[in-house]
């Protein structure tokens, strides 16, 4: 003990407390207050740091449970076959590594098969039947003993009540997970919003709080669901030798299985089952947060029995989480080219739905006071949108000591120009036009796909040339010789030429994307189209009052002041005039704006990957002709544009009826 550093002790001592707190929370208040991935990650690291340090191992500590505490509004009841959890992996070498350890246990066993489900994110129930008649329906509790929420269960309409089987066994112990319905668990927080209730979280949330209600009248009102999935009967009257024998036992006597569970007779086989549901649980009517993977011989199972609180036959393959806990090693700030100074949490690499995150946004200086952020706390992180990892919660119980909250700069930490904060905003800016932060994050935005698309000048390079003083504008970029590029770091002479015939490319852009690379504020790709549409060439669009801007259907007044602002800028004025030196395209082809509109008032969605057309292209295509690109299908959607590899959009659109066509069909569409 003491060799052990004493930052381990208390990190343990710390993960104990709070994993302790989040159990009492879930299982006996009905109100968890944290995710069920991060509970798992900070399990993980106890479980690491005993396994390092054993002699730090406690009777209380929440790895040497099978459960957790019961609530005592329900009675409780000993489980007659204990109700075992699943060891987790959280990738597929984690899933090869518990195969070997298997297989080792069995002396290499040469023939096996896997039995894979779907794991229903929901409450494990366990049922019983005498003479097949249901009699006691229990929940998980901590394994051993379970809350006996029988009447709650029989108003579960996929429950049977009678087993549809003219000679029952004796005994039945059936396991399976109640659920919500996804459409039913909207309804259940529309309605419970309109009475001023607090929303459920997620529908295993509600599920749970459905189950242990006191009133079984609620509970039939909620429309829970049950999916089977195990069955132990007793010896004399058993005769099924796999877990696929069983599944199809208990379809055959009345319950509902989840209908997407497959046989493999190996991992790679099991690997592709997991990609391809990883990709489509999102369309399943309910939740699933992962894969059991069970022995499918119940020979095998039987030889290798349990450990303390997991079966050696099974394991669960969680999806990636998408929200983990991690450290805060810095804070640092960002400044992006509106000026905008970002707080940065900068953490110890965590694997956050399928990527390695390292850095994390803070979004402001007055989200950082409210979650008052620290460096070495412990943070909650997931990604905003499925795309931008954010902070959303610090655990403050695993705070170390003589921590000191982060203070927001008062200076840009690029060009120490003092920073402003414009009224009702949170963000501060750096307004010094001539900051290399701005400039930098301007050259990057004029150069990407959606802008100019200016292929091979990528933030590296963007840096070289600004620490060689050869670019201080953005039209600068179209005076550089291949002499002056030679010299950056790893460019060469080839690479230089290249990428100078990309820049000069780039001049033939049209209009609407030119405008979108000017970077200014509020005018995404859609809003430049619709000024380059309606003002048709630089010149109309620069003259242009705030009260023109503003009438412009689908511009509004913060559109409308960001657009009429920037153009009075004597910078921004001296950029518009370079551009149109170097012949750039400043204005609409009102002509084929006349003739070109196949497409008019079409709405298209792409999936896929084209024979020829690159996605950005097929796109440009569409809108050029009038139509419309959107990323999901519904039923305003009119086509769907399908080439190989095409996923789970291609059988959407078989089932609502939409017509999917070919590139080829799209190029005939526009001739």
């Amino acid at each position: 003990m003491n060799n052990i550093p004493i930052e381990i002790i208390t990190r343990i001592i710390d993960l104990k407390k709070q994993l302790q707190k989040a159990s009492y929370a879930y299982y006996v208040l009905d109100n968890p207050i944290m995710e069920d991935s991060v509970y798992d990650q900070l399990y993980r690291e106890l479980l690491t740091l005993e396994n390092q340090y054993p002699s730090l191992i406690t009777p209380d500590s929440p790895t040497q449970r099978v459960g957790d505490k019961l609530s005592n509004q329900f009675s409780s009841i000993p489980h007659n076959i204990p109700l075992y959890s699943l060891d987790n992996a959280f990738n597929f070498a984690e899933l090869k590594e518990w195969e070997n350890r298997w297989q080792r246990q069995l002396n290499n066993v040469p023939e096996f098969a896997y039995v894979c489900e779907l794991k229903i994110d929901g409450s494990a129930i366990a049922l019983t039947y005498e003479n097949g008649i249901l009699v006691r329906g229990l929940t998980r509790g901590d394994g051993v003993t379970g809350e006996d929420i029988t009447n709650n269960l029989r108003t579960i309409r996929s429950i049977p009540l009678r087993l549809q089987i003219d000679n029952p066994p004796e005994v039945l112990e059936v396991r399976g997970e109640a659920f919500l319905p996804l459409d039913e668990f909207t309804r259940i927080n529309e309605e419970r919003e309109k009475l001023g209730e607090n929303l459920f979280a997620n529908p295993r949330n509600a599920t749970a709080g459905t189950l242990r209600q006191l009133d079984p009248n609620i509970v039939s009102a909620r429309k829970l669901q049950f999916f089977a999935y195990n069955a132990h009967i007793l010896p004399e009257n058993n005769n099924l030798d796999t877990q696929e024998q069983v599944l199809k036992y208990l379809t055959e006597i009345g319950f509902l299985v989840n209908p997407n569970y497959q046989v493999f007779n190996n991992l790679q086989a099991v690997k592709k089952y997991l990609d391809y549901w990883e990709k489509n649980r999102h369309n399943l009517p309910y939740m699933t947060d992962g894969v059991v993977i069970k022995i499918n011989s119940f020979s095998l199972q039987n030889q290798l029995g349990f450990t303390q609180k997991f079966p050696r036959w099974a394991i669960a393959l969680k999806y990636p989480a998408e929200e983990v806990p991690t450290v805060v090693e810095r804070i640092i700030v960002n400044v992006g080219r509106t000026g905008a100074v970002t707080p940065m949490a900068i953490m110890k690499p965590v694997q956050l739905a399928g990527t390695t995150v390292q850095r994390a946004t803070l979004h402001n200086g007055d989200r950082v006071r409210e979650l008052d952020i620290r460096v070495g706390d412990t943070v909650t992180i997931r990604k905003a949108g499925e795309i931008i990892p954010e902070v959303i919660e610090v655990l403050t119980e695993l705070r170390p000591e003589n921590t000191q909250p982060f203070q927001m700069p008062t200076h840009c930490p690029e060009c120490n120009s003092p920073l402003v904060k414009p009224e009702a905003e949170a963000i501060l800016r750096c307004v010094n036009t001539s900051c290399p932060a701005i400039l930098r994050g301007n050259l990057i935005h004029w150069a990407s796909r959606d802008a100019m698309d200016i292929r091979g000048l990528g933030e590296k390079i963007i840096i070289s040339l600004m620490e060689y003083r050869l670019v201080n504008s953005i039209a600068d970029l179209y005076k550089l010789t291949p002499f002056q590029l030679v010299d950056l770091d790893r460019m060469g002479e080839k690479l230089a030429q290249k990428l100078i015939q990309a820049i000069q490319e780039s001049k033939k852009q049209p209009f609407a994307r030119v405008l979108y690379g000017l970077g200014i504020r509020y005018v995404g790709q859609v809003n430049a189209k619709i000024l380059a549409e309606n003002f048709e060439n630089i010149d109309n669009l620069a003259k242009a009052t705030q009260e023109e801007l503003e009438s412009v259907y689908g511009i509004g007044g913060e559109i409308a002041n960001a657009v009429f602002l920037w153009f009075k800028v004597p910078e921004n004025q001296k950029l518009i005039s370079e551009l149109q030196t170097l012949n750039f395209s400043l204005a609409i082809d009102t002509k084929n704006k006349q003739t070109n509109q196949q497409l008019f008032n079409k709405t298209f969605v792409l999936t896929g990957t084209l024979p020829t057309l690159k996605r950005e292209e097929a796109k440009q295509i569409i809108e050029s002709a009038g139509g419309k690109v959107t990323s999901s299908i519904s039923k305003k959607t009119d086509f769907v544009v399908v080439g190989e590899k095409a996923g789970s959009k291609l059988e959407k659109a078989q089932k609502l009826g939409i017509k999917t066509i070919t590139e080829e069909d799209l190029l005939a569409l526009v001739k």
